[in-house]
């Protein structure tokens, strides 16, 4: 599957569907275009809960560009917030905010959006579920919904010890 483009939600199931018309109509990912933006985290992968947000990644070369574009693109949507943030020794620009029914988080960094974690780890999460089936997509969306973010969930279930967010990367 290219998660690189969004079409393959059209014909995902009702929340996809939901998510491709809500960007669709607001045109994120043609304003995002220039940064490479993709959809990660769980709802591309059919592991969501209702409490779910919209994870986009973005790469950026200029900082301070791509900041003023997510203002310019963004600062007149519902609970706008922009800030940066050190996450694993990279400086990170990350803008929240609502769309609909939906919280988006933004996440930029000047790294390669394929290259990012949140895209690695989506895909092998992805490739675990299809591996795995239907009980094991259960049981990690069972331990979602008790709290537990996305990497270890994946790790409990499958007794993987060590750093949740490595140890998913090495697996």
């Amino acid at each position: 599957m290219d998660f690189r483009k969004i079409d393959y939600l059209k014909s995902g199931n009702v929340k996809q569907r939901q998510v491709y018309e809500l960007l669709t109509n607001y045109a994120v990912f043609r304003k995002l275009k220039k940064y490479d933006p993709i959809l990660t985290g769980t709802i591309p992968i059919e592991i969501d809960t209702e409490a779910s947000d919209l994870d986009i990644i973005c790469c950026w070369e200029n900082r301070k560009m791509f900041e003023e574009d997510l203002i310019k693109h963004f600062n007149g949507e519902k609970e706008f917030r922009i800030r940066q943030k050190k996450i694993n020794e990279e400086l990170s620009v990350i803008a929240n905010f609502s769309l609909g029914n939906f919280q988006v988080e933004i996440f930029g960094q000047n790294i390669p959006s394929k290259e990012q974690m949140a895209y690695r780890h989506m895909i092998v999460e992805h490739e675990l579920v299809n591996k795995h089936g239907e009980d094991f997509r259960k049981k990690i969306i069972a331990l979602k919904k008790q709290g537990i973010k996305t990497e270890p969930a994946f790790t409990r279930v499958l007794n993987i010890p060590g750093d949740p967010y490595t140890e998913l990367l090495n697996f």
